[in-house]
């Protein structure tokens, strides 16, 4: 059940403090630059609905547990709220928050009819069997099932969740519809198994996109990516796909980190190689035999072309920060970089693809599966990969000749353009009353 590899066991555990202020730093900074409406200000600055469920669940033993699970829904000025559902020790009500404000930045920015929202419920997966985390997850859907819908709320999978867990939302949500509605809401979430309504792809979407963005970059400044060396921090889905399409461009997979500890060789990782080890290790890209263990506390400070951080949020920060020998780091994770560490950063000239951008590749996906529910359409892999690459292209094209001409980081570009598209949503509609 367990998909994404996080980060090392000690940082496993660490809650995310510090995320709400880092997304806080963020919108400011760019509202100032914007000069953003006060009144429009104020209403992004807040969520629009915070949900909290405690639920009990009975376990293989016959004992009963109680879970809390939450659904925080920031903004839905452009569309339904839109955003991931993850099972962490460290899911509370200040990361869905931060969460879900990134989420609204994001699907705007990536001209989405969507709003944002996140949640999940605080859990270590691996502690239960297959059979708890289903009744877990049907319990949490029937806990939210009047907050969430196909054209109100649609969750998709996050850390630690994946296409079997939206197949069971899906399942629960449409059992407690009338029956003459049950088909109209399969889209209440995305990232659903191909089988089961699901987008051929998506996948490999988020991963793909952080490739994408890394090759975009490449291309506008004329650097060939062969035999570039990147290091993954995550080496779950997003981690996984990025390394492997990377790797078919030329580049030279040196270093790995997931939640069990690190490895490096810096001759070359094959990912296909490690991902199959993975899989009969539980998991675990520890003792992989064609690398060796390496300190999980020097990790970011290999050296290496390119940063691939795809784990949880705040992992490089002051303490870190000077050690990183990348020139570009690609976020495939939300909040990878606190305000702190961004700030030694770009004072050494090290180039961010932002969250936002680099990682959109997922929710461009679920767009696209959303539509395809709602059409009654089925969509082949190469159409589904050309529409990506479209999408992803225009908005990289956006940020980074933003960034140019108005001589800024590509992250207060992307946040501009993502807050400039709600402020115009809200001046055109007015504010009710």
């Amino acid at each position: 059940m367990v998909e994404v590899a996080e980060l090392n066991k000690k940082a496993h555990k660490k809650p995310l403090k510090g995320m709400m202020e880092n997304v806080m730093n963020q919108f400011n900074h760019a509202a100032d630059i914007i000069n953003l409406h006060p009144n429009i200000r104020k209403i992004l600055s807040i969520t629009n609905n915070e949900i909290i469920v405690h639920f009990p669940v009975k376990m293989d033993n016959g004992e009963v547990e109680i879970f809390t699970g939450y659904r925080v829904q920031h903004n839905n000025a452009l569309g339904p709220y839109k955003g991931g559902l993850r099972y962490h020790p460290t899911v509370d009500i200040d990361a869905a928050r931060a969460l879900a404000m990134w989420m609204t930045w994001k699907t705007s920015l990536a001209g989405l009819p969507y709003g944002g929202g996140k949640g999940g419920i605080q859990i270590d997966p691996s502690k239960y069997s297959t059979s708890e985390l289903e009744r877990i997850t049907r319990r949490f859907t029937f806990a939210l099932a009047d907050n969430i819908g196909p054209e109100h709320d649609i969750p998709a999978p996050d850390v630690n969740t994946n296409s079997q867990t939206m197949a069971w939302i899906s399942d629960t949500y449409m059992s407690t519809r009338p029956p003459a509605e049950r088909s109209a809401n399969l889209h209440v979430v995305t990232g659903k198994p191909a089988g089961s309504g699901g987008l051929e792809g998506r996948d490999r979407a988020t991963g793909y996109g952080v490739f994408l963005t890394i090759k975009f970059w490449a291309d506008k400044n004329k650097i060939n990516l062969e035999n570039k060396k990147f290091i993954v921090q995550g080496f779950g889905n997003v981690g996984y796909w990025a390394s492997y399409f990377l790797e078919k461009e030329g580049a030279v997979l040196v270093a790995v980190q997931d939640a069990f500890g690190s490895i490096e060789n810096q001759k070359g990782i094959d990912v296909e190689s490690l991902f199959n080890y993975t899989k009969s290790n539980a998991g675990s890209i520890v003792g992989f035999p064609i690398a060796n263990d390496t300190s999980n506390d020097t990790f970011f400070g290999i050296d290496c072309d390119i940063l691939i951080p795809a784990a949880l949020g705040n992992q490089i920060t002051k303490d870190n920060a000077h050690d990183i020998k990348a020139t570009l780091i690609a976020e495939g994770a939300n909040g990878p970089i606190n305000v702190e560490g961004e700030q030694i950063l770009v004072e050494n000239g090290v180039t961010i693809i932002p969250d936002i951008l680099c990682n959109s590749g997922g929710v461009i996906g679920s767009y696209f599966e959303w539509l395809q529910n709602r059409n009654g359409e089925l969509w082949q892999l190469e159409e589904v990969v050309a529409k990506l690459d479209k999408k992803l292209k225009e908005s990289f094209n956006k940020v980074y000749e933003y960034s140019i001409k108005e001589s800024m980081d590509m992250r207060t570009a992307a946040y501009c353009i993502a807050i400039e598209r709600i402020e115009k949503a809200y001046v055109l509609r007015g504010i009710f009353p």
